[in-house]
């Protein structure tokens, strides 16, 4: 997609002379070609992989001179560049962004000793002004130019997924990911969001979406995906209005009578269907985030609440609302230390009944042979084996800390939102999957809503998990 850079720089002399009605018609020219560029891909003039000339195409929109449409219209044509780089050149765009267009240390090293320097309030604020100014990386002219695109925000937050799985390799691609990320936090406030339901009747392109995105429980088919829209079983999701058609976080909600203890049954509807203006429980059963570029930014909190009180307001029989949630770190934690023998984690009357059963010498490490393969299928095995992982799934959602919080990300987010840990399902989930990250084992996570901030605040602040007296007797 070359440009002819002349033929620039005249638009923008004409531009400038324009009147107030042909400047808006200019402008709706520009969002225009905004739209077609940033949503075809074409083959890419092989200059634009070159780093000199991405320099010189990222200083131009940053520094070059001239009013708003002409700054646009090389935007517009920058964003088309880069969603048309190979991956290569999106790596080379990447690393030109985080190093040659990042804060001057040493206009910042100027403008803090004239902060220090300061005689009198006035000089205070006016060097508080310019060190703030000399904080603000210039790239940050350029995204949030790119912001204002059609398909913009997109463009930020798939820029930012490429960045997140560079980012350890250099602590510069950090920065600008975090960058972008606060760009991100302000325009994917909670207000700007819409909740909408999504249902069977929704356009075939977004139902497409939720079988592409669903995270936690694969969905298999239309049909599949059908059951998962009928009417005692509902999904809703969070939009921004700049990307309509992208739901940005889902939940899937099935109404029952009681707390659902197997995913199996409750996504083949074993229990009878029920009529949901007669059903007293919502379990949340599946969570997914579908933007990766938006990773650290906490929509999830804000869309169980909101829907909380949705369905609280559209069905007066609902009184209870819990989840049956993975637990997709406890294989992960258990199983390396009893891959090694190690028979610290295991209870001396643990220890004393493998070894009775099994005449093995290393504990542990026998168990750990047993829990492969269709171990549970055997009811003596299961039975066996069943006390001691519940009492270790107990002490790793309760016990086990990343810093100060809890190490299973999954307990992490519904602890933080306020939920009380209701109960540990025995062989709740067994699919491929669900075996393979917690031997079958899921969690009900209760959402009293008279406790949800009380809940939240002895989490916070004391790290206090709140769980039934069902769960932590299984410690004792």
């Amino acid at each position: 997609m070359a440009v002819n850079r002349d033929d620039k720089g005249l638009k923008a002399a004409i531009f400038s002379r324009l009147s107030r009605g042909e400047f808006r018609k200019a402008w709706d020219g520009i969002i225009g070609m905004a739209r077609k560029t940033l949503t075809k891909r074409e083959v890419l003039d092989p200059r634009y992989e070159n780093r000199d000339h991405l320099q010189h195409l990222i200083h131009d929109c940053i520094y070059s001179k001239g009013g708003d449409v002409s700054a646009r219209a090389r935007t517009v044509e920058l964003g088309a560049v880069y969603l048309q780089l190979s991956e290569k050149g999106r790596e080379t765009f990447h690393d030109i962004l985080a190093h040659d267009f990042d804060i001057d240390r040493q206009i910042l090293a100027e403008k803090i000793k004239m902060l220090e320097k300061a005689q009198n309030q006035k000089e205070a604020i006016t060097a508080e002004i310019e060190l703030k100014n000399a904080l603000t990386p210039p790239r940050i002219i350029l995204l949030t130019q790119f912001s204002s695109l059609p398909n913009g925000l997109k463009l930020l937050i798939d820029m930012r997924a490429i960045l997140l799985a560079r980012a350890r390799e250099d602590q510069r691609l950090c920065k600008l990911s975090l960058d972008i990320k606060e760009l991100l936090g302000t325009w994917f406030d909670i207000g700007m969001l819409d909740l909408q339901e999504i249902t069977w009747n929704s356009p075939a392109a977004l139902l497409e979406k939720l079988i592409e995105y669903e995270a936690v429980h694969e969905i298999r088919s239309w049909g599949d995906l059908r059951s998962r829209l009928d009417s005692d079983r509902l999904c809703f999701a969070f939009f921004h209005n700049k990307m309509p058609s992208e739901p940005l976080i889902f939940v899937e909600v099935a109404l029952v009578n009681k707390l659902s203890v197997n995913i199996q049954d409750l996504l083949n509807k074993e229990d009878e269907k029920i009529d949901p203006e007669l059903a007293s429980t919502a379990i949340f059963y599946s969570i997914s985030n579908t933007q990766p570029g938006l990773a650290g930014i906490n929509l999830g909190n804000f869309l169980i609440k909101t829907v909380v009180q949705e369905l609280s307001n559209q069905f007066d029989t609902l009184k209870h609302f819990a989840t049956l949630s993975p637990l997709p770190g406890l294989k992960q934690w258990l199983g390396p230390r009893l891959a090694d023998g190690d028979e610290e984690v295991l209870r001396p009357k643990e220890i004393a009944t493998l070894k009775e059963r099994f005449a093995c010498e290393n504990a542990a490490l026998h168990l750990s042979e047993i829990l492969t393969n269709d171990w549970y299928r055997d009811s003596n095995t299961a039975e066996l084996v069943k006390p001691i992982l519940t009492r270790l799934c107990a002490q790793y959602l309760l016990e086990e800390r990343k810093g100060n919080e809890a190490i299973d990300p999954v307990a992490n987010f519904h602890l933080s939102n306020g939920a009380r840990l209701e109960r540990i399902n025995w062989l709740a989930d067994l699919s491929e999957i669900g075996m393979k990250r917690s031997y079958g084992i899921m969690v009900n996570y209760y959402y009293e809503l008279a406790d949800i901030e009380k809940n939240h605040e002895e989490y916070e602040t004391k790290t206090h998990i709140v769980a039934s007296r069902g769960v932590k007797s299984l410690l004792k």
